[in-house]
């Protein structure tokens, strides 16, 4: 018997799921600045739309490429499994009208940052008067070699999709990954928008980051990792 509680124990504590980080006084989860390692953003906590919430607003030359904006999270390492998050993106006041307020998170990010994989959101494509673009709403860019350029042109509408999205409405967010399979789900569908069976980067544990496209504004709340 005791040993059968301490396993259940062990398994209780192995398979919970992480929640970043502390509680304020509503108990919403909400990211700590002191987690984040900041590259070509700045960031500020901030209660955005009610909910308390890390502010991500884009620092970087305008000519940096998709690898280049993001907040790794530290002391996470994910390989497979399930990540969820809310996020909202918008444009910045003077951003150029083709940014399209672009967020996400990158995810088995390497130790030199050079590698990962990503999803991620055009707010702004979510509800075009323009068809093509509706369908370019959701992302998947894997870093390096493969950047939503060189995707889309190589196999147009494969590792893009559809969804409805407002630019700086709250979104809920959950990534499934195992081996070389990911799956996006938005706002608690049960089935995903974009699912991509051949992820490019050899599947190796590594880092999750926040991440946005130039010109955008964002914000993320209740993060969460489980196996």
């Amino acid at each position: 018997m005791r040993l059968s509680l301490l396993a259940t124990l062990i398994y209780m504590v192995l398979c919970a799921p992480v929640v970043l980080l502390g509680q304020n006084q509503d108990h919403r989860q909400v990211l700590s600045l002191d987690k984040l390692e900041l590259h070509n953003v700045k960031a500020a906590l901030t209660t955005y739309r009610g909910v308390p919430s890390v502010q991500l607003t884009d620092s970087g030359k305008p000519d940096l490429n998709d690898a280049s904006r993001f907040a790794l999270v530290r002391g996470l390492s994910f390989q497979d499994g399930t990540i969820e998050i809310a996020l909202s993106g918008d444009t910045a006041p003077d951003a150029p009208p083709e940014q399209r307020g672009f967020v996400g998170v990158a995810f088995r990010v390497s130790a030199d940052k050079s590698h990962f994989e990503c999803f991620y959101l055009r707010p702004k494509n979510g509800r075009s008067e323009d068809p093509v673009q509706r369908n370019h709403s959701a992302q998947y860019i894997s870093i390096p070699g493969f950047p939503w350029q060189k995707l889309r042109f190589d196999t147009p509408g494969k590792y893009e999709a559809y969804v409805d999205l407002l630019p700086g409405e709250w979104t809920k967010v959950r990534i499934y990954v195992k081996d070389s399979v990911a799956k996006l789900y938005v706002n608690g569908a049960e089935q995903p928008i974009l699912v991509v069976n051949d992820l490019k980067q050899t599947s190796a544990r590594g880092g999750i980051a926040l991440w946005i496209g130039p010109g955008t504004i964002a914000h993320f709340t209740d993060l969460k990792l489980a196996p």
